[in-house]
């Protein structure tokens, strides 16, 4: 693993075998371009040692999750960075194949009917897709899982 200088900064992002792994650096943290994520599509993330989450465009807004099935607590994607159905209408459970809608998060069908995926806070400025404030992932509470 090792870190890519820029300027003789570090740049704020590790390489690691398969992901990149985001400096967390609290407010404002960024992520990607908005111009990075295809439209409609979804991105995956790690950021310091939070919980993994991931992004889906839909065009030009943007909306982020944790990506933890809230009835099985695996992760939703079954390949990096494809969490969308085949018409890119919907956020899929790889696992079980719940549906969940991109706007709110809410499973519309499936086993999970009514849960919630967590939502996490973003903003684009510029054409840059970050976080908005230090907390805006939020810990998972066991109790809204399983």
């Amino acid at each position: 693993m090792g870190t890519h200088l820029q300027n003789g900064k570090n740049k704020a992002v590790i390489k690691s075998n398969l992901k990149e792994i985001h400096q967390d650096l609290g407010a404002d943290t960024f992520l990607c371009h908005l111009k990075d994520i295809a439209n409609p599509g979804g991105r995956g993330f790690r950021v310091g040692k939070r919980e993994r989450f991931f992004i889906i465009r839909k065009d030009n807004k943007v909306l982020g999750y944790i990506n933890i099935c809230p009835l099985q607590g695996t992760p939703l994607d079954w390949k990096d960075d494809v969490f969308l159905t085949f018409k890119k209408d919907y956020i899929l459970c790889a696992t079980h194949g719940a549906v969940f809608e991109i706007e709110t998060g809410e499973c519309v069908g499936g086993p999970c009917l009514g849960r919630m995926l967590v939502p996490i806070k973003l903003k684009v400025e510029n054409g840059k897709i970050m976080l908005t404030c230090s907390n805006s992932i939020p810990e998972i509470q066991k109790d809204n899982l399983f």
